[in-house]
């Protein structure tokens, strides 16, 4: 790869829509590092994986000062994430910390870490994985609350770190069946996939595949006039209402 963008840190990539992440990144010549509690089954000489809690700030700063002292890291994609679903009388505040933690306190500790590196090259790439449900879905108090305020954080950061060659975005995946988290709300066979795909402009639900391809764009360095911007990739479920 011809370009100063080769080595890509992806949290959560271990299943689901980061593995297929991982697995496009790598396809497209970039060395891949992994962090998540469990490992990666991907066997590539340029793909390591880093077995962390993203809950603790502790173990997540040190991985990030891990990182950054050994690799020239040029993008960062924060993948990792959990819903913990409650209607609003159900809400547990502890859910709603871990889930900041996880969602908006790691995406901070890895990029700051990241970061000197990125200005030092005038080049780096930051890919936030939201939601369509921070536009508001019924039980994400916590979800839709964190997950849209990775979206202030990503345009916020697009405004201080544009003129140091570094984009920020964020992509908000729609409903995306083959993962652990659409799973646990409809088990695979459940009927309730074909209302839903029925109730999609496009009339089926997401797949890895679909995330990982917009994920590869916001990463090309070719696309340099693109930041502090959000990308659905939801069939068109943001274009209305949307319930599970």
């Amino acid at each position: 790869m011809s370009t100063p963008h080769k080595t890509i840190v992806v949290t959560g990539g271990s299943t689901g829509i980061g593995l297929c992440i991982c697995l496009s990144l790598l396809d497209a010549g970039y060395k891949v590092i992994n962090l998540s509690r469990r490992k990666a089954e991907i066997d590539r000489e340029s793909f390591s994986n880093m077995q962390v809690d993203l809950s603790s700030r502790d173990e997540t700063s040190e991985a990030a000062e891990k990182i950054a002292a050994k690799h020239e890291v040029t993008g960062f994609v924060h993948n990792a994430g959990l819903i913990r679903p409650a209607l609003l009388g159900d809400v547990q505040l502890n859910d709603f910390d871990y889930l900041a933690q996880v969602h908006i306190g790691t995406a901070i500790s890895l990029t700051q870490a990241f970061l000197p590196k990125m200005k030092k090259n005038n080049f780096g790439r930051i890919v936030l994985i939201t939601s369509r449900a921070a536009l508001g879905l019924q039980t994400r108090t916590s979800y839709a609350t964190t997950k849209s305020g990775m979206m202030g954080m990503a345009r916020t950061w697009a405004l201080e770190l544009g003129e140091f060659g570094i984009t920020v975005n964020t992509v908000a995946p729609g409903p995306i069946e083959a993962t652990e988290m659409f799973h646990e709300v409809m088990p695979e066979g459940d009927p309730k996939i074909d209302s839903l795909a029925a109730s999609i402009p496009v009339k089926r639900v997401g797949r890895p595949d679909d995330v990982a391809r917009a994920v590869l764009f916001f990463n090309d360095p070719e696309n340099s006039f693109v930041t502090g911007q959000t990308l659905m990739v939801c069939g068109g479920a943001s274009l209305g209402s949307l319930s599970l």
